[in-house]
């Protein structure tokens, strides 16, 4: 399979570019081969977008944008297997879950297709101000324009679409730079969305490297906004580089799991492992630091440990499979290498801390100090850290003890205390009684701190697509 970028639903094949090969991350057989793009290449689809937006997508009545997503919703259920299948050759995703991200992308076109139909506007009481009689004031939203969309590879469908719906709800033409390690979903996600009925130029996909598209891409005077999932470093040089561009990123963190006193261990353990390792822990709402109360820490750790030991490892197209390998070889010796540093300090690896290739065995780590990259740091891998606390005031401070704040988890059946921790915690969600690594694609997603800018969930990321227009009105006859 040979493939290229997408430009105004042409495929772009040139002489003398270079070829990237897509590894399968668990037996490195080459998935596909993929053209990158060049300057010229996303130059040409940055002008198209932003030609297509003035003189088609922002006059494209809302029922024809939600139809439009509603089909892509509906193919996408037909071919569930198909991309679920690709998405585990790209990615290294245990098959079971890969069908879990087709579900859920699913889900995310069927909520823009009906939020395209409910942008509304609003009458605003211009007579609550003295002299405002005989006046109507009313807002309504607009498209911004052009949208670059830069995406990760631990959910190559699922959190594309969390960009790409919105986007057209809204109104806006999209720039589609995929991950480079997983470009064959989104080349078959892209054509989706065409055979859909979505224009050519709505949707242009530009398949080529951070360093040499990424950056023109963001500091291109034609996009209006930029959305990205990825590192905090990333996120950081897309911040500078953006200028005046509206920005959402979605960056790190290093999630905490607040285990109080009062709960029963063995309801929360099994949804902790799978919290702590779905996905080799490349997640990044993954469970990552789990608090334990002192009088729960030893039986907690014990059935921890157990059940983690029962995890199958092994090929990810094996239906049985719950555990697979990392992106890559060289995150996986990233990984281990932080282990490593974290035991010369005086940590303990309970279970786990194997590397062989790209599988590092799911770790679970105890005597943690807050100083050890394992903690401090996203670990973007299967490694979880236990650590026991005393007192909530204790946690809390703990939790917070971080330049992160995405989610977190609090287990407790005191209600009070539950939305009092809540309240404390510095993060942009939390779940009561849930684990940190669960999300919903309709509830607003998006961290404090360094963990990123902006609101994800399809109803935020419209209105962060749209712009505000107030529109005034003298009624009084005087012309």
């Amino acid at each position: 399979m040979r493939i290229g970028s997408i430009i105004n639903g042409e495929e772009v094949k040139g002489e003398n570019r270079e070829v990237l090969t897509v590894l399968n991350p668990y037996n490195q057989e080459v998935v596909a081969e993929v053209v990158l793009a060049v300057v010229e290449d996303l130059d040409k689809a940055i002008e198209q977008s932003f030609e297509f937006f003035h003189q088609t997508m922002k006059k494209m009545p809302a029922y024809q944008r939600s139809d439009i997503l509603r089909k892509t919703a509906d193919l996408l259920a037909e071919r569930k297997e198909t991309f679920a299948e690709m998405v585990t050759k790209e990615a290294g995703k245990p098959l079971k879950y890969s069908r879990g991200e087709v579900e859920r992308s699913i889900q995310v076109l069927r909520f823009a297709s009906e939020h395209a139909k409910q942008i509304s506007s609003e009458v605003i009481p211009m007579d609550a101000a003295i002299g405002g009689e005989n006046r109507l004031g009313i807002t309504k939203r607009e498209p911004l324009g052009v949208v670059a969309a830069i995406t990760p590879f631990n959910f190559p469908l699922n959190l594309s679409l969390h960009k790409i719906a919105p986007a057209i709800a809204a109104g806006n033409t999209i720039i589609f730079k995929p991950a480079e390690k997983t470009p064959v979903s989104a080349y078959m996600l892209t054509r989706l969305f065409h055979e859909a009925g979505l224009p050519p130029g709505a949707l242009n996909l530009v398949m080529g490297r951070g360093e040499v598209v990424g950056d023109p891409l963001v500091e291109h005077d034609m996009v209006h906004k930029v959305t990205f999932t990825g590192s905090l470093p990333v996120g950081r040089r897309i911040r500078e580089r953006a200028g005046f561009k509206k920005v959402t990123l979605e960056l790190g963190s290093n999630s905490p799991n607040l285990l109080f006193d009062d709960i029963e261990v063995e309801h929360v353990v099994t949804d902790l492992v799978k919290g702590a390792f779905v996905f080799s822990g490349q997640v990044c709402i993954s469970a990552q630091r789990v608090y334990v109360h002192k009088s729960l820490y030893d039986s907690f750790l014990e059935e921890y440990i157990k059940q983690t030991k029962a995890l199958n490892i092994g090929d990810p197209m094996e239906e049985a499979t719950d555990f697979g390998p990392m992106i890559s070889e060289e995150e996986a010796e990233r990984a281990k290498l932080w282990i490593d540093d974290a035991v010369d300090k005086g940590a303990k690896v309970e279970i786990g801390g194997e590397q062989k290739g790209t599988i590092l065995t799911p770790t679970i780590i105890t005597n943690v100090k807050n100083d050890m990259k394992i903690i401090a740091e996203e670990v973007f891998a299967p490694i979880v850290s236990v650590l026991p606390f005393e007192t909530e005031e204790e946690v809390v401070r703990m939790a917070n003890d971080s330049i992160y704040g995405l989610q977190a988890g609090v287990f407790t059946k005191d209600i009070s205390r539950a939305f009092r921790v809540a309240d404390q915690l510095e993060m942009g969600g939390v779940w009561i009684n849930e684990i940190s690594t669960y999300r919903q694609d309709n509830h607003p997603y998006g961290g404090v701190k360094q963990s990123g800018i902006g609101k994800e969930g399809v109803k935020y990321a419209v209105e962060d697509m749209t712009e505000m227009k107030f529109i005034g009105v003298n009624l009084k006859d005087r012309l």
